[in-house]
C-alpha cells in the first residue's frame, strides 16, 4: 500500500511504483499500478452485495449502503475543479470511511491538495489507502486499474472526461464489482450514475463575528439517481463535526423527501 499526501511526512512510504511528484510514466508506473492492484485485492466477498457507510450517510442510500459495481457522482456548489466542489470532496471521503475502517482497499485519483490527518479524522484508513494525488494525462487508465484490485476507488478527473473514457470505467467497476466515487469539476460526469449526492446550503459555524475558531459545517445533502434511489432523499449534516468526522445535525428535519 502506499499513502502520498504533500502535508504529511510520517504515513507509510510507497513501495516502488509511481511517484506523486512527477506525471506518471505510462508503461512503467501503468504496471507499478497493477502490481498494486493484486496485492490489494478485496478482502471481502465479492458476493457481499453492499459496502457498508457511516450512519448518518446510511439513509441517503437506498440499500443503506454503497451497491457494489455502482457508480456514485458528489457535487458541491458553483465551483471550478475540485478545488471548488463545494464540500463535494469531503461528502465523497465520508463515503469510504466505514468500508475502509473495516478492511476494504480504497484508492483516491487526482486529489493533490488531499489532508492525511483530514481524511484519517473521517475515519479513512491510511494504511489501506492507495493515493494517487497527480494522475496527468493518463488519469482514466490510472484509474481503470485501481478498479482491478480495490473496493472503493474515489476520482477527481484532472482533465474534463470524455464520453467514452467515463463509459468504460463505469463498465469496469460494475464488471469488477468495485465502487465508483466520482467528483467531478465544472465539465461534470457525462454518464448518468447510479446515485448522485449534492451539497447545498453550506455554512460554517464557530467563528460569531470574528472573534473564535470555525467548530463545524452544516450542509444539505440532496441523494436522486436511479431505480429506488429516484425519490429525492435529503439529510442535514455537519461534515466536518467537532470530531472532524460527519454527524447528522439535529437541528435539521433529516427526513426523506
Amino acid at each position: 500500500m502506499f499513502v502520498a499526501s504533500p502535508d504529511r511526512r510520517d504515513v507509510d512510504a510507497p513501495p516502488p511504483g509511481p511517484s506523486p511528484r512527477r506525471s506518471l510514466d505510462r508503461e512503467r508506473d501503468l504496471a507499478s499500478l497493477a502490481v498494486l492492484a493484486e496485492r490489494t485485492r478485496p478482502v471481502s466477498s465479492s458476493q457481499t452485495r453492499l459496502l457498508p457507510v457511516v450512519p448518518p450517510l446510511a439513509d441517503l442510500l437506498p440499500d443503506g449502503g454503497l451497491r457494489r459495481g455502482s457508480t456514485v457522482v458528489v457535487t458541491g456548489l458553483a465551483g471550478g475543479g475540485p478545488e471548488g466542489s463545494g464540500g463535494g470532496i469531503s461528502v465523497a471521503l465520508a463515503l469510504l470511511a466505514a468500508a475502509s475502517g473495516t478492511g476494504s482497499w480504497c484508492a483516491l485519483v487526482g486529489l493533490p491538495g488531499l489532508g492525511a490527518v483530514a481524511a484519517h479524522d473521517l475515519g479513512i484508513d491510511l494504511a489501506r489507502s492507495a493515493v494517487v494525488p497527480r494522475p496527468g494525462a493518463a488519469w482514466a487508465e490510472v484509474t481503470a486499474v485501481l478498479i482491478e484490485g480495490v473496493d472503493l476507488v474515489m476520482l477527481c478527473p484532472p482533465f474534463p472526461p470524455r464520453p467514452a473514457m467515463a463509459r468504460r470505467l463505469v463498465a469496469r467497476a460494475r464488471e469488477r464489482r468495485s465502487v465508483l466515487v466520482v467528483v467531478p469539476g465544472r465539465a461534470g460526469w457525462p454518464e448518468h450514475p447510479d446515485l448522485h449526492l449534492g451539497v447545498s446550503d453550506m455554512r460554517w459555524d464557530g467563528a460569531g463575528t470574528g472573534e473564535g475558531y470555525l467548530s463545524g459545517r452544516r450542509m444539505t445533502v440532496t441523494a436522486t439517481g436511479r431505480r429506488s434511489a429516484a425519490r429525492p432523499r435529503h439529510r442535514h449534516l455537519w461534515l466536518p463535526s467537532a470530531t472532524g468526522a460527519v454527524a447528522e445535525d439535529a437541528t435539521g428535519t433529516g427526513t426523506a423527501g
